[in-house]
């Protein structure tokens, strides 16, 4: 379990209730699966690093709530504690997960890589994202400073995993 490695599939956005419940925001595309009743979690950071593996959470109840859902973990049995979890992201342990399909990216594979046109010109490199209400967002760090990129069908050709490569239409005009 030391050198597991996990992705990030849930943020608390905050305590709900006095039983210790949460409400998370799901980062994940099997939200019922990854919080299904007795699955277990770590806290972490955006970043995916956790403090102590040691501490798990396991999965009591999750029911949707307010484009979310509302969990219920077992160890967690009050609002004082629900509330020390505010704003810490949740992490799944990746042989847990369901395989991507081809055209998938965890967001943390997304730093990093290289962005460039799809004539072929290098741009940039992600240095960040954002998850705002238009939809995830990329910090691209250029020689001339940074840009944010919508990471949307309109915008984005294609993100080659194995390249480690954000290809933008070049005609959107997003680094004229």
């Amino acid at each position: 379990m030391a050198g597991e490695a996990l992705a990030i599939v849930g943020l608390i956005r905050n305590a709900q209730g006095i039983r210790g419940e949460v409400v998370v925001e799901s980062l994940t595309d099997a939200p019922d699966a990854v919080f299904a009743s007795g699955r277990r979690v770590f806290v972490g950071d955006a970043r995916g690093n956790v403090k102590d593996r040691e501490e798990t959470l396991t999965v009591d109840s999750l029911r949707p709530f307010k484009g979310g859902f509302m969990i219920k973990f077992e160890s967690v049995r009050d609002r004082n504690e629900a509330d020390l979890l505010r704003g810490r992201y949740l992490l799944a342990p990746f042989e847990e997960l369901d395989p991507l399909d081809e055209d998938e990216v965890y967001l943390h594979d997304l730093i990093g890589m290289k962005v460039e046109l799809t004539s072929g010109q290098s741009v940039g490199e992600v240095t960040a994202y954002y998850e705002l209400p238009q939809g995830l967002t990329l910090d691209v760090k250029t020689g001339k400073g940074s840009v944010l990129l919508p990471y949307r069908p309109e915008v984005v050709e294609r993100t080659d995993t194995e390249a480690r490569t954000v290809v933008v239409k070049a005609e959107v005009g997003m680094f004229d």
